[in-house]
């Protein structure tokens, strides 16, 4: 069943049996698998190679399919954003997920930036986050230990003998409450998880919403809201691999990178932060100007050779909880340009480094080493373990609050 949600007054409205079109108002522990049997429900898609003319707008709007059921019953629902400009993002209420997001290249088609996969069964089964919100806690915890408020807490080791994106059945592999969102910025979608105390060994009730708005000026907006019952630690972002030329069997090394930043949090074994920062100039950690992603990625580098090429955080200039401009990412073949404006203070910057061919994506596409890069804004990786770091606890009583936009144009 389709039920697409117009963002304008309608008149006129022809009802047909399987199809209701109305209206919408303006608002101020462990996941099963999926069913291979069961199919996603086929929804109109819009190919990679249709040209937006800039003179005709489109009417924004939001259509909801059934993109494929669990093995419990539960259906999993496809959430279609068209903005007025005639991008596209798809997004899933499993792991609050972008499917896919087509914007223009700079000759007005629209590509396809993120990849993915086909059917949800292809989510259910991945453990390379593909799409998904990660955590509770994004990035990894050393041990997957940390104090708080003198009594030390055990969470899941899904990554060697640490921990990762908040365990192997993080909130990433939940099925989320979702409602459509209308907002003067364009259309959008509202996703909520409830975390139950202990879940992954995480203290607390945490009740977690994630607003994707596809703006009309062509940004997908992210907004994160929080509150938890007891005092526990909190950092979830956004974990798309992206590759800005639309052709994922392409790499990523040509694409030019720039990071408004002077330091990074350098790591040691198992990817984990020393604890020190470090000054970028003078090594191949340094993006202040515009630097293609290959040109030093395989240099002799102790922290490239930790991280197999670029695995690190970033540590952004300018003030915190304000949203600004922080990195810039270019595709010279389709001419596509990624902004990301964030309040967050850091940034992981991952170049693909595990991906090997063995994973195979949208149309049966194997994702080759280095063909997308993962950009996640975010508090530093380990952060309750470093007492210098930006602070990841959140209290009962207080709201936690994230934006960051991927904010497309062309040139």
């Amino acid at each position: 069943m389709q039920r697409v949600l117009q963002l304008s007054a309608l008149s006129g409205l022809l009802v047909m049996g399987f199809l209701s079109i109305h209206a919408f108002a303006e608002e101020p522990g462990k996941t099963p698998a999926a069913e291979p049997s069961k199919k996603a429900e086929p929804s109109k898609k819009v190919e990679s190679s249709k040209k937006v003319e800039p003179s005709k707008k489109s009417e924004p709007s939001i259509t909801e399919t059934t993109f494929g059921t669990l093995d419990d019953g539960r259906k999993v629902t496809l959430y279609t954003l068209t903005n007025q400009a005639g991008a596209e993002a798809r997004i899933i209420n499993y792991g609050a997920t972008v499917v896919s997001l087509k914007v223009p290249d700079r000759q007005g088609k629209l590509r396809d930036v993120v990849l993915g996969y086909d059917d949800l069964a292809g989510y259910v089964k991945d453990k390379d986050f593909f799409g998904v919100t990660v955590g509770r806690y994004g990035n990894r915890i050393g041990a997957g230990k940390f104090t708080l408020d003198g009594k030390t807490y055990q969470l899941d080791l899904n990554n060697g003998t640490n921990h990762l994106h908040g365990g192997a059945h993080g909130i990433y592999k939940k099925l989320w409450q979702a409602e459509p969102a209308k907002g003067k910025d364009g259309p959008g979608v509202k996703l909520t998880y409830v975390s139950p105390d202990d879940e992954e060994g995480y203290p607390g009730k945490l009740a977690l919403t994630v607003t994707y708005t596809l703006t009309n000026k062509n940004g997908l907006r992210i907004d994160y809201l929080a509150t938890t019952d007891k005092p526990t630690i909190l950092n979830p972002t956004h974990h798309s691999y992206w590759n800005l030329s639309g052709d994922p069997t392409q790499t990523i090394l040509d694409e030019e990178l720039t990071i408004d930043a002077d330091k990074t949090t350098p790591v040691g074994p198992g990817l984990i932060p020393t604890g020190k920062l470090a000054n970028v100039a003078g090594t191949p950690m340094d993006f202040r100007k515009p630097t293609k992603i290959g040109a030093r990625i395989d240099s002799k580098d102790e922290q490239l050779e930790l991280g197999k090429g670029y695995d690190h955080n970033w540590v952004l200039r300018s003030p915190a909880k304000k949203v600004r401009k922080v990195l810039e990412l270019f595709d010279p073949r389709s001419g596509i340009v990624m902004q990301i404006l964030t309040d967050q203070p850091g940034m992981q910057f991952y170049s693909g480094n595990f991906l090997n061919g063995t994973i195979h994506g949208k149309q049966g596409v194997a994702y080759q080493h280095r063909t997308a890069v993962v950009l996640e804004a975010q508090l530093f990786p380990d952060a309750p373990n470093h007492p210098n770091f930006p602070s990841a606890v959140l209290r009962p009583g207080q709201k936690y609050t994230q934006s960051t936009v991927y904010q497309f144009s062309t040139r």
